[in-house]
């Protein structure tokens, strides 16, 4: 099969691109980090993609609020090639940062597709803390990202990870199945003894898609789980699994994900 190719793009703060781009090539996509000024001069074509990937950070210092500069960067210079591109069957995956920006593009919820309105907003966290640690969370969405999972866990590492929705908006979610992640307390919070909603999101929601499923924002870094060895209870489970004379697995949950995007092209 020919491998998908994924735009990661880069720039002016964003800073999980090496290892975003690193885990499409585990999961067998061609990935290329670039520059988000070099699709605006031209020197990459959008087009020339079949996933693009807005990856974690902290865009522009995320002075004017988190994704808001970066998502007006794209909004007033590539908006026409990105409703090009998401007219296509492609995918797209905004991941903590990345989600921030992907929801003030209005990418996500983007109820009956009316892309470009913000319709959701990602806000402090409860505690006003920046929050690192792992979480559990069940699948809620047949989106092509999240096929044949159906409970994942992952780290975050953020301080504006907390969903907001109105009441009108949040039943749309609820309704049209775009919530597509939801914490829950499960293996990973049993063992960290931690409380299963990490910031206080409405309705325990850590990701959301618009209506088709193809653009898929998320709270949590698959990418920082995709080795068992990244896991916080790595060591346990090696007990657990050499005692029941069992291999030791490689894969991280995180990487699931990604291979699903890879395997939606095959």
């Amino acid at each position: 099969m020919n491998k998908p190719k994924a735009l990661i793009f880069s720039g002016y703060g964003l800073n999980s691109e090496e290892e975003t781009a690193y885990s499409f090539q585990l999961a067998g996509a061609i990935a290329d980090i670039v520059h988000i000024n070099d699709i605006i001069d031209e020197r990459k074509q959008l087009d020339s993609y079949q996933i693009l990937s807005f990856p974690g950070g902290f865009a522009y210092g995320e002075d004017p609020g988190a994704g808001n500069a970066y998502a007006s960067k794209v909004k007033n210079h590539l908006w026409e090639a990105t409703q090009k591109f998401i007219q296509k069957d492609k995918l797209v995956i905004g991941i903590c940062n990345g989600c921030q920006i992907v929801a003030n593009l209005g990418l996500i919820p983007a109820f009956e597709k009316k892309y470009g309105e913000r319709e959701v907003a990602i806000v402090n966290n409860t505690s006003a803390r920046f929050t690192t640690r792992w979480t559990d969370m069940k699948v809620t969405s047949d989106s092509p990202w999240l096929r044949g999972i159906d409970t994942i866990s992952l780290p975050i590492a953020h301080g504006e990870g907390k969903f907001y929705s109105t009441k009108e908006n949040l039943k749309k979610l609820q309704k049209n199945k775009q919530i597509a992640l939801q914490y829950i307390s499960g293996d990973m919070c049993e063992y960290l003894d931690l409380p299963a909603n990490p910031n206080g999101s409405i309705d325990d929601i850590a990701g959301i898609t618009d209506d088709t499923g193809k653009i898929f924002g998320l709270m949590p870094h698959p990418e920082r789980g995709m080795f068992f060895v990244q896991r916080p209870d790595w060591q346990l489970l090696k007990e657990q699994y050499r005692r029941a004379n069992k291999k030791l697995p490689t894969d991280g949950p995180g990487l699931q994900i990604l291979k699903n995007a890879v395997q939606y092209f095959g």
